[in-house]
């Protein structure tokens, strides 16, 4: 035999399993990360008092301007992020929610974690190395690069670091003088990847001076979402194109891709 409940008493009923699972929502670890716009270091000189790229075998000429690689800060993978923090930041352009897994490889410890990013740091060197001097047609020489930057993991600083060693080989002025920021990965032929986070990324890079920003083209919609006031877009595919892009913004000649 089943008795009645008054409506008031039902709907309390009902309404208790809604209101613990709020609770257990509200306080309850989940799997994101937080993310903010990170620092920025200019390739062509210096991080940290060394020089970030250290080339011998082949003279290098003085440069000017500034070519920053972008980052992203994300909160630790051990740090709990909570309901309160997703709804802070989901009302803030300078922070964005991300699925943990996204940012750190799931399954691992903070120090797999940590020598991981390391790992793909070195791999990403490597292949902006040769990126480069296949560019410049110089795989056959004897020239050692040298790629330092400290306190920074993962491969996205990798289209940097070529257009770096090809300013300073080259004869030809990549920045003309402007403070240029980027993002991208790189393989050994020369193809730039997507990152990630751009959006985060070009926050960072107005905040620290530039004036344009090299952008995978498959993220250009990403990198317009909240670009910042002054800050032009430039897509790229390539080393070759990101090259011929700046070759051109700085002569004047020819023209410039856009978002």
């Amino acid at each position: 035999m089943f008795s009645r409940l008054s409506r008031p008493r039902a709907v309390a009923v009902c309404a208790l399993p809604v209101v613990a699972l709020l609770a257990t929502a509200a306080f309850a670890p989940l799997p994101f990360s937080l993310t903010q716009p990170g620092l920025t270091a200019d390739v062509l000189g210096e991080n940290k008092g060394d020089p970030v790229i250290t080339i011998s075998g082949a003279p290098t000429r003085d440069t000017s301007g500034e070519l920053r690689m972008t980052t992203i800060e994300a909160t630790s993978p051990d740090t709990d992020v909570r309901l309160g923090d997703l709804v802070d930041a989901w009302f803030r352009t300078d922070k964005a929610v991300m699925p943990r897994d996204s940012v750190y490889p799931s399954g691992r410890s903070t120090r797999e974690i940590e020598q991981y990013n390391t790992e793909q740091m070195k791999e990403s060197q490597d292949a902006a190395t040769e990126a480069a001097l296949n560019y410049l047609d110089l795989t056959d020489k004897n020239i050692k690069v040298t790629l330092k930057l400290a306190d920074v993991g993962g491969p996205s600083a990798g289209l940097l670091f070529s257009l770096g060693i090809i300013d300073k080989l080259n004869d030809d002025d990549l920045t003309g003088g402007r403070t240029i920021a980027g993002t991208g990965t790189i393989d050994p032929a020369g193809q730039v990847g997507a990152v990630g986070g751009v959006s985060l990324k070009t926050q960072a890079a107005k905040r620290d001076g530039a004036t344009v920003f090299l952008v995978p083209k498959a993220e250009c919609s990403d990198a317009k979402a909240e670009l910042p006031k002054g800050l032009r877009l430039i897509p790229v595919t390539t080393l070759k194109g990101a090259v011929s892009s700046l070759e051109a913004l700085e002569s004047g000649k020819g023209s410039v891709p856009s978002c």
